[in-house]
């Protein structure tokens, strides 16, 4: 992640040097607003983008003017460092979502203009992108009046796309829904269209599909002058495939139904108008697929000729049902929770309080216990306990005494320990709650243990729900665990999403109305594949939306079993559709290739991570396995060498050429964890910098140089020291003092050696 407070101070610099501009006599005009001392207390994150959003990368203050009103500005002594960000003028912008039960894929197109550098002068400007729930960046096009840029995925090993490698924010994640990319050298003035694109997730609540995307856009963007009208654009289609039936409703912006929607599961929704200022506000749909009882279905689709895997299609999905049919299993609980020392502050206070609700919402014939784990284990009980009110209040307390961080981090022996309190009467369902946000060093003995005691003769094995903390613990590690174990991962990269995203885990995984699904009837295959391929279990808090590929004659109807929560036998039967609207290959990669990365870091098979590089490639989702590039596109023109005398028009001499460049940027992926940050107790978060001391090292070691970007004179390194612990400024003492002893004792030999002499 980049630096965060560093991109905060980068726009307040910016819109504080936005007050150079000169926007002409008319008082109407003034430069945009720096947020109130009371606002910015408040609010930590107020200057973080929540819209697509553009900023002029400012390094040398000034070339910051109006490129179309020169105007006299006091000379600027020294450079921006961090550079400043100014936030560029929109002038249009327009978005369409594309719904797909609950995957949407968004495209924003803007324009915007360079408003702020001399027109003689250029400067970088940085695309932020902030995406919506569980976000993937698919790709940034952005044209210019003479280049074009866009993105592409290239294999990690690819030696021949590796002809420059960008600094390291140049194309980046701010934020782990904040995707950002550098454009360099745009000339002042200069109009930049840009079309960015994402697919992210949709919550689902009560039977109700609801898709938030940022669309909040500042006021210091819309252009300066005179109110103008300004067209703004929003289009919204769902496509559930046909035997479906869609309502919707828009909450946010007044959008209408389109007449030519009128097909069995689609709708399509269309907002378009003249705005005096940009939208201030979020895209909220919600959107509800009508079912009474379990409903579900089957899609069917042919492969398209440029896919590398020539298998035909599939994509099945299963509802839970209203209300009255949604009885869920009764429980038995363990909660295994990490309050090792990185867990200190914010992570380990949020945990408590998910877990406490969590406590609160047990039926009271659910068993449940508590393991809480650092290098030694914590339990609330020897043996399981009844959720009785009186039970339940004595457990909270026991987390507000218990639960304090510390110490290092060891998941296998809290994970044994809750197997073995696990019983084996199969009449209640056996589910392990494990939160972390460390990485160890037996990750694939712990996935070992687990598979050899899920394949135990019992009716309901135990099913593991895994949640990750932060960017330092391996999330295909805990996705591995909740796969083989029909369970559910989930993990709150951004700490401030802990409590939330955690409390949702928890409800899923009490509320399973349908346990051990499983398909039959697929006698006529000679291939299938299904992702995932332990099917989970069924939750009145979500669907269950299944992809594959498969060879041979699927059936008309494919038959899905399971167990009811009274232990019962249950069946449905899923009718088989071919659908060429929905473009089954694209919308289920990510799925895919979560499930694939998970399988290849278990196995350590290396053919598995080519499949998966050439799915990123293909799709343009990121993956462990590949990398960003910016291609430059450049229209060069370029006049003919004539051999003749005759005279020849500027058309016949001068002719355009394409000129590319590749600029590789760095690693987007979210690793296989980081043992020594674990180790180091480092907290969520946290980013791991080079240690001052060693700057200074490497610092005075070439006084006329500049070292990651600081300035090595004297008052960057007394800002350098003022950052420095107790222990570090004494250490950093005594290692000058006795340069200076060094010194004398040389200066004394040198005297000597003179006088004798």
């Amino acid at each position: 992640m980049a630096d965060q407070e560093e991109f905060v101070k980068s726009v307040e610099d910016g819109l504080r040097l936005s007050k150079r501009i000169y926007f002409g006599k008319d008082r109407a005009v003034a430069p945009p607003k720096q947020m109130a001392l009371m606002d910015k207390a408040a609010s930590v994150d107020s200057y973080f983008p929540t819209s697509p959003m553009m900023y002029a990368v400012i390094d040398n203050p000034a070339i910051v003017d109006n490129p179309d009103i020169p105007s006299y500005q006091p000379h600027v002594h020294g450079r921006c460092n961090p550079p400043a960000l100014i936030p560029l003028q929109m002038n249009g912008v327009s978005l369409e979502a594309d719904c797909y039960f609950d995957t949407a894929f968004i495209t924003v197109k803007g324009s915007w203009r360079l408003h702020c550098v001399m027109s003689s002068r250029s400067c970088a400007c940085r695309i932020a992108v902030p995406m919506g729930e569980q976000g993937s960046i698919l790709g940034v096009e952005v044209e210019l009046p003479q280049k074009s840029y866009s993105t592409k995925l290239v294999a990690k090993d690819d030696e021949q796309e590796t002809k420059k490698l960008a600094k390291i924010e140049d194309g980046c994640f701010l934020k782990p829904h904040i995707f950002t990319l550098t454009i360099p050298e745009i000339g002042g003035g200069t109009n930049i269209s840009v079309t960015i694109r994402w697919s992210q997730k949709l919550l689902y609540r009560d039977g109700q599909f609801t898709l938030s995307i940022p669309y909040s856009f500042p006021e210091y963007v819309t252009p300066a002058g005179k109110k103008m009208s300004k067209k703004e654009k929003i289009q919204f289609n769902v496509n559930c495939g046909p035997g479906t039936e869609v309502s919707s409703k828009a909450i946010s912006h007044p959008l209408k139904e389109r007449e030519d929607e009128d097909e069995d599961g689609k709708v399509g929704l269309f907002y378009e108008a003249d705005v005096l200022k940009w939208s201030s506000s979020d895209v909220i749909i919600n959107y509800k697929i009508s079912s009474h009882n379990y409903q579900g279905s089957v899609l069917l689709q042919s492969p398209q000729q440029e896919d590398t895997d020539q298998r035909k299609l599939f994509w099945c999905y299963l509802f839970p049902g209203s209300q009255e049919c949604r009885k869920v299993f009764r429980k038995e609980v363990i909660f295994v929770v990490d309050i090792s020392g990185s867990m200190k502050g914010k992570p380990i206070d949020d945990t408590k309080q998910a877990l406490s609700v969590a406590l609160s919402k047990l039926d009271s014939q659910d068993l449940f216990n508590i393991i809480a784990f650092n290098n030694e284990e914590y339990l609330f009980s020897s043996s399981l306990e009844l959720a009785t009110k009186e039970a339940i209040d004595n457990a909270i307390q026991w987390i507000d005494m218990n639960f304090i961080a510390g110490g290092s981090t060891n998941i296998l022996n809290p994970l044994k320990q809750a197997i073995g309190m696990l019983s084996n009467a199969g009449e209640s369902m056996p589910i392990i709650f494990l939160v972390t946000d460390g990485a160890v060093e037996d990750e694939r003995q712990i996935c070992e243990f687990m598979k050899s005691h899920l394949t135990q003769n019992r009716t309901l094995c135990p099913r593991l729900y895994t949640f990750g903390i932060g960017l330092f613990c391996n999330h295909y590690f805990l996705r591995t665990l909740a796969m083989m174990s029909c369970g559910h991962y989930d993990a709150a990269f951004d700490v401030d999403s802990l409590e939330v995203r955690l409390e949702r885990l928890f409800s899923r995984g009490s509320s399973i109305v349908l346990a051990n699904i499983a398909f039959e009837n697929l006698d006529g295959l000679e291939e299938f594949e299904v992702y995932p391929s332990q099917i989970p279990d069924l939750s009145s808090e979500g669907p269950i939306i299944l992809s594959g590929r498969y060879q041979g004659v699927f059936p008309e109807m494919l038959k899905a079993k399971g167990i009811l929560a009274d232990m019962s036998n249950f069946s449905v039967e899923l009718k088989g559709f071919r659908c060429k609207a929905i473009p089954l290959d694209k919308e289920r990669v990510k799925q895919q290739i979560q499930i694939l990365t998970a399988q290849a870091w278990f196995t350590e098979n290396k053919d598995l991570e080519q499949k998966i590089a050439k799915m990123s490639t293909q799709d343009a989702v990121v993956s462990e396995y590949t990398r960003m590039a910016l291609v430059e596109t450049e229209r060069v023109r370029v006049i003919k060498p004539t051999t003749k005398r005759k005279v020849h028009s500027d058309a016949e001499k001068i002719e355009e050429r394409i000129i590319q460049k590749t600029i590789l940027l760095h690693y987007l992926g979210f690793g296989f964890g980081n043992l020594t940050a674990t180790i180091e107790n480092i907290r969520p978060g946290a980013i791991k910098t080079e240690d001052e001391v060693e700057i200074i090292a490497k610092a005075t070691s070439n006084c006329c140089g500049k070292l990651c970007g600081l300035c090595c004179c004297c008052r960057c390194c007394i800002r350098t020291c003022l950052k420095m612990n107790h222990e570090c400024a004494i250490a950093l003492a005594q290692f000058l003092g006795a340069l200076g002893c060094l010194g004398c004792f040389t200066c004394c030999e040198y005297c000597c050696c003179e006088d004798a002499n």
